[in-house]
């Protein structure tokens, strides 16, 4: 079993004992959204990288939400799924800056030899790979867009 995962476990236990009542739900969630993937094709357990990619699959879709409800006036909805965000960025790593993440990206376009929009794709492959959890992929696209643009 990863270490990430038996991490999460603990902390489950952890916010039972101390009923954390939020903090228990979101974990839990997150909880079946690796047993799932673990089952989903072919039965396989999740490694760390692949648990992190569960976990950054589920804060997106809690800030997609979280816009949704507050574009429909629904702030207090909004409100919870940002909270659930918030514990689930627990288990990222920590995000790059802004100057990290220019710099990443730099880094990729020098290495693939972009010079359009048109090589957009390969720069984004070899970035993401690089930021190995540590930048949103929305984030990632726009700074690309931005140097190759």
């Amino acid at each position: 079993m990863s270490d990430l995962k038996n991490q999460i476990r603990a902390d489950l236990k952890e916010a039972m004992k101390a009923k954390e009542k939020e903090r228990t739900g979101t974990i839990r969630m997150l909880l079946a959204a690796i047993q799932t993937e673990e089952t989903e094709g072919t039965k396989h357990e999740l490694t760390d990288e692949e648990v992190l990619k569960v976990v950054a699959r589920e804060i997106k879709k809690r800030r997609e939400s979280a816009e949704v409800y507050a574009e429909n006036g629904r702030q207090e909805l909004a409100d919870a799924e940002l909270a659930e965000v918030a514990v689930l960025e627990g288990y990222q790593p920590e995000q790059l800056d802004d100057a990290e993440l220019a710099e990443l990206i730099d880094a990729a376009i020098s290495e693939t030899g972009a010079t359009s929009m048109k090589e957009m794709g390969q720069v984004m492959k070899l970035a993401t790979e690089k930021a190995a959890g540590r930048a949103d992929g929305k984030r990632l696209s726009a700074a690309v867009k931005e140097r190759l643009g």
